[in-house]
């Protein structure tokens, strides 16, 4: 059943498409705006609360090269927000009782127990605390692409060392989250990642994401157009002079060292000369890559996350009970300084938890954020399905863009009013 539809009496505010409920002009006009100084190639924003569409908005181009304009429907590579996804599809199978949290991992993987990792317990690998953020086996993006290498990039795993004892310290898994995470779900459910998540979830809410999409969408796909390495380098260094307290500016100084674990963790597998636009190309989008190959509208991320924003059911039809999700809504693993992304944040079951305050005041909230901004959110106190993609990457550890935004929701009279 699809959500019962706010009247959306306003007009975005140019030069931004789409419309918008009233009391949401806060939120509206903080979109346009980006826009008009120039800070967007193509974005999309949609926000549902209390299971209405509240704002749905668009503008600019999804290629700059055509000028191809940026529709409600555009659909665009979502980088992490994709691990967001792979810890849905791992709730779906808790809420039947096919998955324990605190069984170690080599109950439902027994190659995973190699190399003193039998006592990693499912929860302590999903909230990036398992000391497995790097793999010390070389491999390519190529090779996690290709299903005829599954069974080498499976050795690589089951034979890596972990970097501390469980639960010692946390690190982000910013790779290989996705390759140990799919390989347990698969395992369990019997079935591919990508079909699941549409048959399951996705299809039934009117999502239109895919992990994993289908060819047939490459030309609703924008073009990603990320800062120059140059000048990505550039800001971080001028970031760790006049802001030496920041994230950036500590992974600026971190990356330097070749042995850093943040180079270990984001750099194998390898992407080869074209870097992160490695993962834009069409055969990385068509592969279950559980930690980055996610495309989809900011429409089809929101709706993703209305069950998840609705104490586990949307459209009279419940997913998960509320339960299974009563624990995701405290912090079960936090660090003041994470090893990698050097900043406070944790993780509960694979969903991300932020500092208050970055995307929600909530302390309940959670969702992804993916390299470069977008971001899949939801805050199950104030019922808010968040989505919101966009082309130009942000090299920040948390863009600007997307926090304003979020920032901005908070400032809408139905929220504030309640709050």
């Amino acid at each position: 059943m699809p959500a019962r539809v706010t009247t959306l009496d306003h007009p975005a505010p140019h030069p931004a498409k789409g419309r918008y409920a009233h009391g949401f002009g806060p939120l509206a006009r903080q979109f346009a705006s980006h826009f008009e100084h120039g800070k967007e190639v193509g974005a999309g924003l949609t926000v549902y609360h209390r299971g209405e569409l509240v704002a749905d908005l668009w503008g600019g181009v999804s290629d700059t090269r055509t000028k191809a304009r940026w529709e409600r429907d555009t659909r665009v590579l979502l980088f992490s927000v994709t691990k967001g996804f792979m810890a849905m599809a791992l709730h779906l199978l808790a809420d039947r009782g096919r998955l324990e949290w605190d069984a170690p991992v080599a109950t439902y993987w027994p190659g995973f127990a190699r190399q003193d990792k039998g006592g990693i317990t499912v929860r302590t690998l999903l909230n990036h605390q398992a000391g497995l953020l790097y793999l010390d086996a070389p491999l390519t993006l190529a090779q996690c692409v290709d299903p005829a290498q599954a069974e080498v990039v499976v050795a690589a795993l089951e034979a890596q060392r972990p970097a501390w004892p469980p639960g010692a310290r946390q690190g982000y898994h910013a790779v290989t989250f996705g390759l140990y995470a799919r390989e347990l779900f698969e395992r369990i459910a019997g079935e591919p990642l990508g079909p699941f998540l549409r048959r399951e979830l996705f299809e039934p809410v009117g999502s239109d994401v895919y992990v994993g999409a289908p060819a047939a969408l490459d030309a609703k796909t924008a073009t990603l157009y990320p800062p120059p390495t140059p000048g990505r380098v550039a800001r971080m260094v001028v970031s760790s002079v006049w802001f030496p307290g920041s994230a950036e500016a500590r992974i600026a100084r971190a990356v330097i060292g070749k042995s850093s674990l943040q180079r270990r963790a984001f750099l194998n597998p390898a992407t080869g000369p074209a870097g992160v636009l490695a993962y834009d190309a069409p055969e990385v989008r068509h592969a279950t890559l559980a930690w980055a190959s996610a495309t989809g509208s900011a429409g089809g991320v929101a709706r993703a996350y209305l069950p998840f924003a609705g104490n586990g059911a949307f459209g009279g039809r419940r997913y998960l009970r509320p339960e299974t999700l009563a624990p995701v809504h405290r912090r079960q693993g936090w660090s003041e300084r994470d090893l990698v992304l050097e900043k406070p944040l944790g993780w509960s079951q694979g969903f991300l938890k932020e500092e208050r305050h970055v995307f929600s005041p909530t302390p309940e909230s959670f969702g992804h954020a993916g390299m470069g901004g977008a971001l899949g959110w939801c805050d199950p106190v104030e019922e808010i399905a968040f989505g919101y993609a966009m082309n130009r990457m942000d090299w920040r550890v948390r863009s600007l863009r997307a926090t304003n935004l979020c920032h901005a929701l908070y400032e809408c009279d139905p929220i504030r009013e309640r709050g």
